[in-house]
Order: C-alpha cells, then sequence, then structure tokens
C-alpha cells in the first residue's frame, strides 16, 4: 500500500539550478521510527521507517463492525460495485412493524461531498435536474460528461418509487421489490411486499477518486400519504450484506461496504392526525361526529367556522355527505333535538380518512359492530388496513368480521390485544372521493367499505358494552393513529354519563342545602 503527497510552493532566496529540499522526512504515526533520510539523487531523498521495537502493539482481533439494530423501518445502503470516479449502491427499505406502512413513500437525504446521482432502476428522483452540476464544480472536473442523462444534482434529493407498469423496464425496473407505487406493507399482510429496492449509480468528487472512498448520504427521512411519521438515525457502517449471486451459482455475494439507518415511527403531541373516528349506537339516533378540527384548520377556514366549538349531533344520513354539505341537515337535526347552534358554526373534522363505529346491537350472548370505512380524499388506498385496540374485557370475546378479513395481533407485547382487519380479495381497495353518479346531485361521493364485527359474552361476563367496553380505545388506519370523539353514545340523550352524574350531585347538594 501506498500513499502519495505532492506539494506545490514558490521558492525564496534559491539560486537556479539548485533545488530546495526538505532537511528530514518521517512519520508521525505513534510505534515507528524513520531515521534521518539519505539523498538518493539530487532531486530525491528516501528513509526507511521500522517499528519502534518498545511499544507493543495491540494484536487482539476485535469486530470493526457495529451489530445491526432492530426498527419499525430499516434501510439498508450497500455498495455492490465500487469504481475510482462511481459506485453503485443497492438502497432496501423494510418494514418491521405489523401496524406501519408507507404509501406513496418518499424518501430524501443529503449528500455531504458534492456526490450527484447518474442513473436509477427501481426508482426515480422526484425532481429531474442537473443544472446545479452545470454551474457547480462538478461540470469542472467531468468535463467530458454530457449532464443531459444525469438524473439530478440536488444536494438534497428527493426519491420515489415507479409505477408497476414500468417493473419490467429493461433501463428503469428488472429489479426485485420494487415498482409498486411507493407501497410497503406489514410483514402479516404480504411478506413480499413489506420491503422496497432500487439502484442508484453515484458519481464522486475529489478527494474521492479512489476506489475505497466510501461516504453515504446523512439526514435521512421517509414519509408517505396518512401514514406514521418516521424518525430515522445516522447511517451507522455495519458488516457486509450477502444476497444470492446474480449468477445462479449456490454461493452468497457479498456488498463492498454496507451501512444501517433505523427509523422508527414518532408520536409527537404536537403531530396532527390524518384520519378521525365517529360514533354512534342503535340505542341512540343521533351520530357523533369526528372532533372539530380533528386533523387541523387553516387560518382561512377560521374565520368562517369555530375551531374550539365541540361538534354538532348529525343525522345518520349526513355521514355520507361532505361536511360543506351537512349544514342544513345538521341545523334541522340540532332543532329537532333542542340543541343550541352556536353562530358561527362548529369547523369541520378536515380529515381524509374517517370511521364510523356503530354498535349495531347488544343481546345476551354478545354483541355486534358495524365498521364503515370512508375515504374522503384524492388518492386511493390499495391493500389497506384497520387495526383496533380495546379493553381487555371486550377484545377476549372477539369472534370474526362479515366482510372483512380480521384476525387478533399481538401488538406492544399485549396478548392478543388488536383485532387487524384487511380487505377480502376484490375488497382490498379503497377508492378516492368521486362525483355523484347522477350529474344533477352536484354531490362528491366518498371511497366506502364497511364489515360488521361479531362479539360473544361467554368469555366476558359482566361487560357493559353501551358504556366504554363496547367502543375502541384506539384506532389505527394505515398505521396512522385516529382521533376518537370525545363523548360516547348514551341512551339517556344526554352528552356524557359523566355530566349527568355532575348535575344529579349539584340537585342533590341543592336539595340538602333547602332542607
Amino acid at each position: 500500500m501506498r500513499a502519495r503527497i505532492e506539494l506545490v510552493g514558490t521558492q525564496f532566496m534559491v539560486t537556479p539550478p539548485a533545488i530546495p529540499m526538505p532537511s528530514n522526512i518521517s512519520l508521525v504515526n505513534d510505534g515507528w521510527l524513520c531515521p534521518e533520510p539519505t539523498p538518493a539523487t539530487p532531486l530525491k531523498i528516501t528513509t526507511c521507517c521500522e517499528r519502534d521495537p518498545s511499544i507493543k502493539v495491540n494484536t487482539t482481533i476485535t469486530d470493526k463492525f457495529l451489530p445491526r439494530q432492530p426498527g419499525d423501518l430499516t434501510i439498508m445502503y450497500d455498495v455492490i460495485r465500487a469504481y475510482d470516479q462511481n459506485y453503485l449502491v443497492e438502497v432496501t427499505m423494510e418494514n418491521h412493524n405489523p401496524l406501519g406502512r408507507l404509501d406513496h413513500w418518499e424518501l430524501s437525504f443529503d449528500w455531504k461531498r458534492d456526490e450527484f446521482i447518474q442513473k436509477m432502476q427501481g426508482a426515480y428522483p422526484k425532481i429531474v435536474d442537473a443544472t446545479k452540476c452545470i454551474f457547480g464544480p462538478q461540470s469542472k472536473i467531468y468535463t467530458g460528461l454530457d449532464f443531459a442523462d444525469v438524473l439530478t444534482c440536488e444536494r438534497r434529493p428527493i426519491i420515489v418509487d415507479l409505477p408497476p407498469t414500468k417493473a419490467e423496464d429493461p433501463a428503469l425496473g428488472k429489479i426485485p421489490s420494487c415498482c409498486r407505487n411507493g407501497t410497503i406493507l406489514p410483514r402479516i399482510m404480504d411478506p413480499s411486499k413489506s420491503a422496497s429496492v432500487f439502484t442508484m449509480q453515484v458519481s464522486k468528487m475529489p478527494p474521492d477518486f479512489n476506489r475505497s472512498a466510501l461516504f453515504p448520504p446523512q439526514n435521512w427521512r421517509i414519509k408517505g400519504t396518512l401514514n406514521p411519521d418516521y424518525s430515522c438515525g445516522p447511517p451507522v457502517r455495519v458488516s457486509p450484506t450477502f444476497y444470492p449471486d446474480p449468477s445462479g451459482m449456490p454461493t452468497n455475494k457479498s456488498s463492498f461496504a454496507s451501512w444501517q439507518i433505523v427509523c422508527n415511527i414518532t408520536h409527537a403531541k404536537t403531530e396532527i392526525p390524518k384520519c378521525c373516528v365517529s360514533f354512534s349506537a342503535f340505542f341512540n339516533d343521533s351520530i357523533i361526529p369526528c372532533n372539530t378540527c380533528a386533523c387541523g384548520c387553516v387560518s382561512e377556514t377560521r374565520r368562517t367556522c369555530s375551531a374550539e366549538s365541540p361538534p354538532l349531533l348529525i343525522p345518520p344520513d349526513a355521514l355520507l355527505l361532505p361536511f360543506e354539505n351537512r349544514t342544513s341537515l345538521t341545523v334541522a337535526w340540532n332543532a329537532l333535538k333542542h340543541k343550541t347552534v352556536p353562530n358561527p358554526m362548529p369547523c369541520g373534522d378536515n380529515c381524509g380518512v374517517s370511521i364510523n363505529w356503530h354498535m349495531a346491537s347488544d343481546y345476551r350472548g354478545g354483541w355486534t359492530v358495524r365498521i364503515t370505512i370512508f375515504n374522503w380524499g384524492g388518492i386511493d388506498f390499495p391493500d389497506w388496513f384497520l387495526a383496533v385496540q380495546m379493553k381487555k374485557p371486550a377484545i377476549r370475546g372477539f369472534e370474526k368480521a362479515y366482510s372483512f378479513n380480521a384476525s387478533l395481533l399481538s401488538v406492544d407485547g399485549g396478548v392478543n390485544n388488536t383485532i387487524f382487519m384487511e380487505g377480502l380479495p376484490g375488497l382490498e381497495y379503497l377508492v378516492a372521493e368521486r362525483d355523484d353518479l347522477d350529474p344533477k346531485k352536484k354531490l362528491r361521493v366518498p371511497g366506502k367499505q364497511q364489515s360488521v364485527i361479531q362479539f360473544t359474552k361467554k368469555l366476558t361476563p359482566g361487560i357493559n358494552v353501551a358504556e366504554r367496553d363496547g367502543f375502541p380505545a384506539k384506532v389505527i388506519f394505515n398505521g396512522e393513529e385516529c382521533m376518537l370523539p370525545d363523548v360516547l353514545p348514551i341512551a339517556s340523550g344526554g352528552r356524557r354519563n359523566g355530566f349527568v352524574t355532575v348535575l344529579s350531585c349539584i340537585a342533590i347538594f341543592v336539595a340538602a342545602f333547602i332542607l
């Protein structure tokens, strides 16, 4: 191995043809002795450094790689080909959380050494632009390169997945686990769709023009549409990744270098939900809608409605209407129920997806719930899933779902504390909001999926379904936790049992005081 260092200086007080030469040269590394150099030629001096026998060298063999860490989502950055001026890297994203997923994922990171992406397979930059290379230092180094063929020179590029139609494209596809419109599912739904892979040809800049100068990008971030937020750590050098030899030989091939990025789902207090839940029951004809501004309210909306007022009760048929078309029904319904309508009226929930939990029946041997999922957004959801966590007494009584594929799932160390639901074949697609088939109505119709869930009371004696036991403690759609209402439907027509109890206590206290 050899290291070559070239120095350039200016001569002072030296008369040609004399050449200024250093008087000494040595290694400053510990454990080496370098004798005084001897002139080999007028233009060359030489010294031979040897190890210092008085210094003991640590000969203990240790693993120079850190162990791979678990996480909700892991990203592997595997260099599979290395050249002096560029390298080929394979990026693999794997989902390990049973309730986590990504739809239309977008991956971004920061280049720290003026690298740029020349080619890709299995994914593509969101913006294709080589302008920063042409007007940057890259054009001075790569003078013979046609930058019209370069994909992106952004310091922080945004990478997106390709559609399924490009999976067999010889130039853009032909990568296993690519080209699914950015969908990464939980392993319990489909292990073959729980990962996404793409390759990049990365061009380097000086002083990194050698095969071993490999530096991964930093500040990784991944996000999806109506999916949980992820926080990613820095790239950590790990042992090389082994994968089947592409030649078909019964051997494993190793990457030249591998880094792991671990991403975990975050639950920030300031995070705004992306979906919400409404409650209803057979013993109350009113619907408790999603909370006001459940998914946030923009400042322009706050000028025409109240973001602080609680939502108004709505009739059952209003659930099928967009919020802006519910006003007349809502006002008439609350007048019928002798409820005060505030001015201005409460703002809507502004959620792209809402779920209605309707308690359909409660009988001696069991009880049933009807779940309806509404998609009010402009994006379809293929291979959707819904997870419901309930109190322990209720979850033990779960039997089956009629129109969904449902099963019990252990999450967060619990024992079967979650009902995991997905669409049956033919029902696994939740379409976006569309215009009504009747153009005269001029209404938008949400995408909808519905099923009935059956529970038994054999294993849950004493359960009070009409109270909190029959309603979920947490609802998760496509990995995103949905906001629950603050109140429950009750048979008496009041807003909350606690509210009625407080009034009763006040009445008793006043009566005792009068007596």
